[in-house]
């Protein structure tokens, strides 16, 4: 036996071994409950990092536990291939983006494999192969052709460095995410997709998703953000139409002192007045080239300029001035907002800076708020005044009694409005999935025809410095036919964006080589929802709020039939080195490779299950991975050193020690299977490491006397116990131990409840919040029976003479408490 774990080769032999015998290959068995566990997938950056091995070691333990508890289990792995960082390498380095792409999924694909995690490679997929892309444009016409999808003119993020639209999550501080250079807002022809029409429904079941963390469905429902108004219009003097403003607040609407005008309103150029002119198409100019987070952002100084025109009131039929301010967006509500600065922290700001007039509509109980004297608006309930035939009512009731008022006399109605948008899916990119559409001057507007996908991308293509999309310039991509008339046609040489791809590819894991279609259904029908998915909460709301999108309109349209893609939901923290994330840029990197190269694939695994709690973040340490490593080690060590002792008979009755031994074993599978169950990693390795301890002194204690069964039966928990987290470790232990089939192929140990049931339990003492004694007592110890014991405790007693208890706090088996005083 080596004296240490000798992983390298361990690790050689059992990876060989596994693949030979296609150990992990999904069997779906209807006699089976079945379990669909998966993380989310990565984009091949070329390295794996610290968060995607803590993130996998997370998942690839649930899917080792669910097997040996008797699950067929689907555990798959893919690449979410697509992106703009591939494109930016063949510009930087001269490497073709498909190149770089499959180059990095070959590196991180031999380092998963090395981790050990239990993927089922006959099922790996990658976003950028047609084979998968054909359905992502198959999809895309699913959605055109019921009117889903659709084309307009819309101002939208432009990075001029990487020439392409981003996210407004891509926008930090006005500079784009990736390559800091300054974004700039642009209007240009858009593809989106109506996530809108979803909006009730998406808001609506976050309801059912009770396996899903309460902060993220939180997340959710501000994003999806829905709001109960009213749409009231301001009449404009000689024209036909007002203009039409959306608020919560009706219940102010005699507070209004102006009225303010997005940038890009059509009617901003039309009434600003000949005089102004010249200055408020500058202001536009200026505001519609930011983007609209900064537009938006709390500390952005709000500017706007008077048109030098008026619309009127519509209760009162006074003039209010009309003015245009970069705080307005066009894409949001209406494009225009009723100033009341007295009731709205903005609008007061924006009415001090530029000298408008603050009336006070609602005046809180037992107060008379001046507008000369107010530092700030006043946004609480109160009673109405100054608001003719509604003064003195609560401005609760006011809020419904105004909206009837305006729709009795035509001048509004309710409204239902979402801070959500629909969804703008195109990228003036290459390297993405090309948007299957042709445009021809005949017949406009053509899909391609479904047999004549994928619509491929072209590998030939030239990258230029500028970022440019190369498919423009290619001219056997762009031109090509017309599939309805046959005539001369230009191809969309936009591409999707990237989470098109990720919102449906866990239905393509259910049958990854179906060639018929995108899934085979009765196979996704089988296996989704996903049991568990598990990844960062930085995807909490895009990237799932997509998938629950696709995953309803594919519902609707009959090709699946669930309508939430995901029953339980973990977003797992991240590594920290120095108490900041792991980054390149700040050069706190620690490369999974190195550890595996020096402590082995076991050790790494273990650590970052071990040092927290999986939704928490995670501080690096350097000795924390040395003593997992030690652990590991003195399971070696241990478990071939009792190999003489387990061959021998079993004799009479076990004695003391041996009957510890067992309750020990015992509460250890009771504790580990709880643990993992409730994604207590980190306990649950605390546990096996107790059972470790108990081992050592049993046999230290009892020497050549140890009993057989109580040592074979403690041992082989332990090994059966590690196999989730230490899997190679795990299996070459369980074959030492005489075993022919693989460890991981064994059913759970199951405990015995009698013997895992503690005998004694040790109860804290506190007197008013301290602590101030322990004592041991029976597990079936009353709280009557605690408060005894507790109060006979000497130095209790002490602390309590002389005083008077006023109450007194138990927690059953744990904990005393004496207030005092």
């Amino acid at each position: 036996m080596a004296e240490r774990y000798p992983f390298h080769e361990v690790e050689r032999k059992w990876r060989q071994r596994w693949e030979i015998e296609d150990l992990y290959a999904v069997v779906e068995d209807e006699s089976k409950p079945k379990y669909y566990c998966l993380e989310m997938f990565p984009y091949p950056s070329g390295k794996l990092h610290m968060g995607h091995v803590r993130n996998y070691a997370i998942g690839d333990v649930i899917a080792r536990y669910k097997r040996m508890r008797g699950y067929s289990v689907l555990h798959p792995m893919g690449w979410d291939a697509f992106g703009l960082p591939a494109e930016n390498a063949a510009i930087k380095h001269g490497i073709h983006p498909h190149d770089w792409t499959w180059q990095n999924i070959k590196f991180m694909r031999e380092q998963l494999k090395q981790l050990g995690f239990s993927y089922d490679w006959h099922r790996e997929i990658a976003t950028c192969h047609p084979d998968y892309y054909r359905w992502t444009q198959w999809l895309f016409l699913q959605f055109f052709h019921r009117g889903l999808a659709y084309r307009k003119k819309a101002p939208v993020n432009w990075c001029p460095s990487c020439a392409t639209v981003l996210a407004n999550e891509q926008v930090v501080g006005g500079v784009c995410e990736r390559c800091k250079t300054p974004v700039v807002s642009r209007e240009l022809e858009q593809w989106f997709l109506r996530i809108l029409d979803y909006a009730e429904r998406l808001l609506r079941d976050l309801d059912r998703l009770e396996g899903w963390p309460e902060k993220v469905r939180v997340m959710q429902y501000n994003w999806i953000g829905r709001s109960e108004g009213t749409l009231v219009t301001f009449p404009l003097p000689g024209r036909e139409e007002g203009i039409t403003v959306f608020t919560t607040r009706p219940d102010t609407l005699y507070g209004v002192t102006y009225l303010v005008l997005a940038p890009e309103h059509p009617l901003v150029p039309e009434l600003v007045t000949k005089e102004r002119r010249s200055e408020v198409l500058a202001f536009v100019e200026k505001a519609r080239h930011l983007p609209a987070l900064n537009r938006t952002a709390s500390e952005q100084e709000k500017e706007g300029l008077f048109l030098g025109a008026y619309c009127q009131h519509p209760l009162t039929g006074a003039d209010v001035p009309l003015y245009v301010a970069n705080y307005v967006l066009m894409e949001y509500g209406t494009g225009a907002v009723m100033g009341v600065p007295a009731h709205d922290q903005r609008d007061f700001e924006f009415a001090r800076k530029f000298g408008l007039p603050i009336k006070v509509v609602i005046q809180p109980p037992g107060v008379s708020l001046d507008p000369q004297t107010m530092s700030a608006a006043y946004v609480d309930e109160g009673i109405l005044v100054n608001s003719g035939p509604f003064d003195g009512k609560p401005n609760q009731q006011a809020i419904q009694e105004i909206t009837a008022y305006l729709e009795e006399k035509g001048l509004g109605q309710r409204q239902v409005t979402y801070r959500l948008r629909d969804w703008l899916i195109s990228r003036q990119r290459y390297w993405g999935a090309p948007i299957p559409i042709v445009y021809c001057d005949r017949c406009g507007l053509v899909p391609v025809p479904e047999e004549e996908l994928p619509v491929l991308l072209p590998y030939h293509v030239a990258f230029k410095p500028t970022g440019e999309s190369p498919l423009k310039d290619c001219p056997e991509f762009v031109n090509t036919t017309c599939p309805r008339c046959g005539a001369p046609a230009k191809r969309e040489t936009d591409t999707m964006d990237t989470f098109i791809c990720s919102s449906w590819y866990y239905f393509r894991y259910t049958s990854p080589r179906e060639d018929r279609a995108p899934w085979d259904k009765a196979k996704a029908d089988y296996w989704l929802p996903v049991d568990q998915y598990i990844g960062g909460v930085e995807h909490a709301i895009l990237h799932l709020l997509y998938s629950r999108f696709f995953t309803k309109f594919l519902y609707d349209i009959g090709l699946v039939s669930c309508e939430e893609p995901f029953a339980n939901l973990l977003t797992q923290g991240m590594v920290l080195k120095e108490g900041t994330k792991m980054s390149k840029s700040k050069g706190n990197i620690v490369s999974p490779e190195e550890i595996i190269a020096h402590y082995g694939a076991d050790t790494t695994r273990l650590f970052v299950l071990f040092a927290a709690p999986p939704e928490r973040d995670l501080e690096w340490s350097d000795e924390g991975v040395e003593g997992c490593a030690r652990f590991l080690n003195r399971v070696w060590r241990l478990v071939h050193s009792l190999v003489p002792t387990l061959a021998e008979e079993a004799g009479g009755e076990p004695g003391p020690s041996a009957q510890e031994l067992r309750r020990l074993t015992h509460r250890t599978i009771e504790r580990v299977t709880r643990d993992i169950e409730e994604f207590g990693l980190n306990t649950a390795v605390s546990a096996i490491m107790e059972l470790t301890n108990g081992l050592l002194r049993y046999r230290d204690k009892e020497g050549k006397d140890c009993d057989p069964g109580a040592l074979r039966e403690a041992v082989e928990a332990l090994v059966l116990l590690l196999a989730p987290f230490a899997p190679y470790l795990a299996e070459e232990l369980w074959e030492v131990l005489g075993h022919g089939e693989s460890v991981h192929r064994q059913r759970w140990p199951v405990y015995d409840p009698e013997l895992a049931k503690a005998e004694e339990v040790e109860v804290v003492i506190q007197i008013n919040g301290k602590v101030r004694a322990k004592v041991q007592l029976a597990a079936t110890v009353t709280p009557e029976e605690m408060e005894a014991a507790a109060r006979r405790e000497p130095r209790v007693k002490e602390i309590l003479a002389g005083k008077q208890v006023r109450k007194v706090i138990t927690v059953p088996g744990k904990l005393v408490n004496f207030v005092v005083s």
